[in-house]
């Protein structure tokens, strides 16, 4: 069983290579993985979601040259790309380096002109699991970025840079969360986060609860596109909301009342994209009240609440997700599961009591190997500090 605090890479063996590579010492930074406790497809539409960052990361390695190139090294494909600064392209071509070569034009937009560098990354975040691969490759890059340029900028600018290069640059219509947890997480909590205002609040999590991310190894081949037909979905409700009354600008303002008042005007569809990010934000509202008063029983009954709903009104789940879901709920120690990420494949989120959270992770991982055939991954996670709190400690 895999745990993600044993997970961190090795700086000094990334540093040592970066030398060797280019003959010329860099800078690492660091970037965590995060997982999305309740709130799923609320962002894009301003609303509540309740990440933490955890202990997978990216490192990036970063050294000045004396020309315009832009160099990157990824060791996990093994492959050296080279992009001229002064003929910089404007949009991503479907490459690996499309997360890099985004974050230095995202920062170009901002006026933060970036000198010619190398830049080793490396990363160990399961890719296409839901737990946001792309943007700790993003953050990782900018630090190393800014430190380059002699800048430093706050958390949030950091995060909205990194969305801008994901949206316009890479092409891939993500919200806000990613960047913001994986830049601004403090350990041991949880992060609130109002996708509208960007304000945020820091959630305590008790010692006595265990994460445990269970990777489906599934991702279905749909999810690409279904992905875009839910947002345009949910925009098609939301549009029909803000002209029935104009006072609700995004998703995030209408009740169900309003929804209901609305159906007729909408798509069945659209109808049930909607339904599922309005009591979506009502149950990170509540999972708040159930963080403060330590009342781990309501916060399980909501992740569950919360798959059914990704399940049946949002249907972005998959089988097997659904499956780990069903199975985590008969172990003993589990207090609540659900699909977490954009869906459709991926891993599931699941809070269990300590004292069972080994032998959870041994169950659940033989029982759905035995109900799929599919060998999971588990990890037992700790909440760890954002790529920010990482840099200011030197690490």
């Amino acid at each position: 069983m895999k745990t993600a605090h044993a997970m961190n890479i090795s700086t000094q063996e990334l540093a040592a290579d970066h030398t060797e590579r280019f003959g010329q010492q860099g800078t690492s930074f660091s970037a965590p993985a995060r997982v999305n406790l309740i709130g799923e497809h609320t962002d894009y539409t301003g609303g509540f979601v309740l990440p933490l960052a955890i202990g997978f990361e990216t490192v990036a390695t970063i050294s000045p040259r004396n020309d315009r190139k832009a160099v990157f090294y990824s060791s996990n494909f093994d492959e050296q790309v080279e992009y001229d600064l002064d003929a910089m392209p404007q949009k991503g071509r479907g490459h690996w380096s499309d997360y890099g070569m985004g974050v230095v034009w995202s920062l170009a937009k901002d006026e933060i002109k970036t000198t010619g560098f190398n830049l080793s990354v490396e990363g160990n975040v399961p890719l296409g699991s839901g737990l946001s691969s792309s943007a700790s490759v993003e953050v990782a890059v900018a630090m190393a970025l800014l430190s380059l340029a002699e800048r430093e900028i706050p958390g949030e600018k950091i995060a909205t840079i990194c969305r801008r290069a994901e949206n316009d640059f890479v092409g891939a219509p993500s919200g806000i969360m990613d960047q913001f947890v994986i830049t601004n997480a403090v350990a041991e909590k949880a992060l609130l986060l109002d996708c509208r205002s960007l304000e945020f609040y820091l959630l305590p999590l008790r010692p006595d609860v265990r994460i445990v991310i269970a990777n489906s190894m599934v991702k279905h081949s749909i999810a690409e596109g279904a992905y875009r037909d839910r947002r345009e979905e949910v925009e098609a409700g939301q549009a029909v909301l803000s002209k029935m009354n104009p006072q609700i600008k995004l998703l995030r303002d209408a009740t169900m009342d309003d929804l209901k008042q609305a159906r007729g005007r909408m798509s069945d569809a659209s109808y049930r994209r909607c339904r599922h990010i309005i009591t979506e934000n009502a149950r990170v509202l509540e999972a708040r009240s159930a963080l403060f008063g330590g009342d781990m029983r309501k916060l399980g009954d909501l992740l569950f609440a919360a798959h059914i709903s990704m399940r049946d009104d949002f249907e972005a789940s998959a089988p097997e997700v659904d499956k780990l879901v069903d199975l985590a709920r008969s172990l003993p120690g589990c207090i609540g599961s659900r699909i977490t990420g954009g869906g459709f494949g991926g891993c599931t989120v699941n809070l269990v009591e300590a004292q069972y959270a080994e032998s959870f992770a041994e169950q659940l991982k033989l029982r759905y190997k035995d109900a799929a055939g599919i060998e999971a991954e588990i990890y037992v996670c700790e909440a760890v500090g954002g790529a920010v709190a990482r840099a200011k400690a030197g690490e």
